[in-house]
């Protein structure tokens, strides 16, 4: 079997002995491998399916962060970054190696940071084939030269057959997913979803990079035009980030990581895509439906009945079946996945109550404000008794995976706005003319037509209108965009209800806020939408 390594690199130096270590394998033999141990599925669309098992998306609350000289002063502690032990880490790391040693192991060596000056060497340690098919898929792929001299920085060790004992190991239940910024390691047990080493990564970058590389971190896809004009869209899952940065007339940096350096440069973090594909069509989404080919994994797919064939409407297991594949798959992409300073910045947001305008501009106080506080909305489900839209929140667009105080992210990006012009830009993809049920899905087309007149700047010259409760500028009219539609308060059949609905979200936001308000300068909160003591 082809196998390519450093002849220096050896398992042993990471406490795992006798095993039998395939490094650095093609797509083709993990697909291969994974197929022949009956650990994957093959498909008709030729990539290979594997169910993830008892975990089908993250674990957030089995995700640890450990408490050292590193971290104790500088991570924002709380519900999302929860402190672990660095003795018990020790601990744990020696019984999960002790676990791997002996077994048949497959080992990667990647890159993550397209941006050389940032580069991340990474050693992939997997207990599965096809978690190290997802590893080649996601970060960037070294040249069989640079593999030779291959010296990692940060280490990935992935076991998801190992199973934490809580009383002893300090882990909250069997499964496990811990950052040590000491040793650079993260460490993955007893869950096979394949994103916890996805997002580990990306969380130790949104430490790294913000605070000892002044580079700012960010949650979000981004591309470039033929003017070489790049733009970013920040948005939470539903909200169509994918969908809106996949524009045919411009080319893809990335889908999901990026980086924004001191001299006005863009870089992804990743070298493929890891898509949700419910719902997935090749009429809604033609480049993530054509990436799905060999080489490509699929994650927790049914099939239709007595075929191989997908069936992407069914989340029988799960609502987040997922794809990962190289973003080469796609072909209008950029190469390297590097762009200048972003002309615009898109912050995407589904609000289901119907408020919030199809296109603003913001101000860099608004912006670092919408920034912070990271809002969409989900509709009302098939729960009984659920009638009205839930607010969500995730600060800077991505909480789950931000180490530093979300304030800290907030005030570089209104830096970097400022220092390079970007335009930041509110886009509503939720509903108009009424919250859900009343009113109806912002159409994809007027979105389009409206970011597109964006990137164009053909909003530059067009006459705004300031909204009194959110403090939102508006444009009165766009090209090929019903001119009644860009002030929300316009589709409101009844005005009072919009109000009263307005000055709801705006106290949700106010309420939200509040966590954040100490750590906050003056212009930040003066984006805050204006909410009366007496509403």
């Amino acid at each position: 079997m082809y196998s390519l390594k450093n002849p220096k690199a050896n398992l042993a130096d990471y406490g795992i002995k006798n095993a039998n270590e395939h490094w650095n394998l093609s797509s083709e033999e993990l697909e291969r491998i994974t197929l022949e141990k009956g650990l994957g599925d093959a498909t008709s669309f030729g990539a290979v399916n594997v169910d993830t098992g008892e975990f089908r998306g993250r674990s957030p609350k089995d995700r640890f962060i450990v408490k050292d000289a590193i971290t104790q002063d500088s991570v924002w502690w709380g519900n999302i970054n929860i402190p672990f032990d660095s003795e018990k880490f020790d601990k744990l790391y020696d019984k999960v190696v002790n676990y791997l040693s002996g077994k048949e192991i497959y080992v990667r060596d990647a890159v993550a940071c397209a941006d050389p000056r940032y580069a991340m060497n990474i050693r992939a340690i997997t207990e599965l084939p096809w978690s190290n098919l997802f590893v080649h898929n996601m970060f960037m792929r070294p040249s069989e030269e640079e593999i030779k001299s291959f010296d990692p920085e940060w280490k990935i060790v992935c076991a998801p057959g190992f199973m934490a004992n809580p009383e002893v190991d300090g882990t909250r239940q069997h499964n496990f997913a811990i950052l040590n910024f000491t040793r650079k390691i993260a460490l993955v047990g007893g869950t096979g979803y394949t994103g916890e080493m996805k997002k580990g990564i990306f969380s130790a970058l949104n430490f790294i990079l913000p605070h000892q590389k002044n580079t700012l971190s960010m949650h979000c896809s981004a591309n470039i035009g033929v003017d070489d004009d790049t733009a970013i869209f920040f948005g939470l899952s539903g909200t169509g980030k994918t969908t809106l940065s996949a524009d045919p007339s411009r080319k893809l940096i990335g889908d999901d990581e990026h980086g924004w350096t001191e001299d006005d440069t863009i870089f992804n973090f990743e070298g493929g895509c890891y898509a949700k594909v419910i719902d997935l069509t090749e009429e809604k989404e033609p480049d993530i439906y054509r990436a799905i080919k060999p080489g490509a994994l699929l994650e927790n797919i049914v099939f239709k009945p007595g075929t191989n064939e997908p069936d992407f409407e069914n989340g029988e297991k799960t609502q987040n079946t997922r794809v990962s594949y190289p973003i080469y798959h796609i072909d209008n992409i950029a190469t390297p996945s590097i762009g200048k300073n972003p002309k615009n910045i898109f912050f995407l947001t589904c609000d289901a109550f119907g408020v919030l305008p199809p296109i603003s501009k913001l101000t860099p106080g608004q912006a670092a404000f919408h920034f912070i506080s990271g809002y969409t909305a989900k509709v009302a489900g098939t729960e009984e008794g659920i009638t009205e839209p839930e607010t969500v929140f995730s600060a800077c667009f991505g909480a789950p995976f931000m180490l530093l105080h979300p304030t800290k992210y907030g005030e570089m990006l209104s830096k970097k706005m400022k220092a390079s012009g970007a335009t930041v830009w509110l886009v509503n993809t939720g509903w108009s003319g009424g919250a859900y049920g009343t009113g109806k899905r912002m159409s994809l087309k007027y979105t389009r037509a409206l970011i597109t007149s964006a990137l164009e700047g053909k909003l530059n010259n067009v006459e705004f209108v300031t909204d009194e409760i959110f403090g939102l500028n508006m444009p009165k009219e766009c090209d090929n965009v019903p001119s009644e539609i860009l002030n929300p308060r316009n589709t409101w059949a009844d005005k009072e209800a919009y109000d009263k609905k307005a000055m709801h979200l705006a106290k949700a936001f106010m309420q939200n806020f509040d966590k954040f308000s100490d750590y906050a300068n003056d212009e930040i909160l003066a984006g805050a939408p204006k909410v009366s003591q007496e509403a």
